[in-house]
């Protein structure tokens, strides 16, 4: 299916917000719960397929549902149509702090692996499936898990990144990488898992016991602040309270 072309702004710096410009009859997907505001003439209904395939039956829209729940996404997208007359707007926002990355699928061969929760939302005609490491050691120890998001189509999509992005591209070029901030990458990129150093490095380094390794031609977006990191930090039993807890006799004096 031809995805629909739509028009976009990304707003704001820290908490990015993606508008959508739709015109009569055109449609974007989205993630539940991702919607910040709509103008008035935008219909939407929750859906089991992504309608990238009109003629799926009923068992085919059961199973690309029950796929999404693997992948710990809701089991539902939300459709958002233009029923109105002339253009209308409809915006989404990312569920934490970080970066709104727009793909053009048919600028990158139709085809892009993401993360398993960094999709926003998209064109209708896009297409959503799920993709299964093939290493073993990718799935038991890759920020990304053994399921990775495949989008498909010739339309716009936008997935969401914690912090900064940083896109990559390599040529020929081997990137190691912490596991967890990898948001996404080209399908001619491969992606595996691969120990940290030597022992004392994998103990004492702070840089985890495995790494991401992407080798290959191609495009790759990196994120500077994962929200499983953020989470972490912020924890009361996190790394940063014990920071708290070291100042040392001088500051125990200057407190006091």
């Amino acid at each position: 299916m031809q995805s629909h072309e739509i028009d976009y702004e990304i707003k704001g710096h820290d908490v990015q917000l993606v508008e959508v410009e739709l015109d009569p009859g055109e449609t974007v997907i989205a993630e539940a719960g991702a919607m910040l505001y709509m103008e008035d003439g935008i219909q939407f209904n929750a859906r089991m397929g992504d309608g990238s395939n009109p003629n799926a039956g009923f068992f085919d829209k059961l199973l690309s549902a029950g796929s999404r729940l693997i992948t710990g996404e809701s089991l539902f997208l939300t459709h958002f149509t233009n029923q109105g007359w002339g253009k209308k707007h409809v915006a989404f926002s990312a569920p934490y702090p970080g970066t709104i990355i727009p793909m053009n699928l048919a600028q990158m061969g139709g085809r892009v692996i993401v993360q398993r929760d960094a999709f926003l939302c998209a064109a209708m005609g896009t297409k959503i499936s799920i993709t299964f490491n093939r290493r073993l050691g990718s799935g038991f120890f890759g920020g990304e898990g053994f399921i990775l998001q495949t989008l498909q189509g010739d339309g716009n999509a936008f997935v969401h990144a914690g912090g900064t992005v940083i896109e990559r591209q390599l040529n020929n070029e081997v990137l190691k990488v912490d596991t967890g901030c990898i948001v996404g990458f080209e399908p001619s990129i491969d992606y595996s898992i691969e120990q940290a150093g030597g022992l004392r490095s994998m103990i004492f380094g702070g840089e985890g016991i495995f790494l991401a390794t992407l080798r290959g031609t191609g495009k790759v977006w990196l994120q500077s602040m994962p929200i499983r990191k953020l989470i972490a930090q912020l924890s009361t039993h996190g790394p940063n309270t014990r920071k708290e807890a070291r100042g040392g006799l001088l500051n125990n004096l200057l407190e006091g």
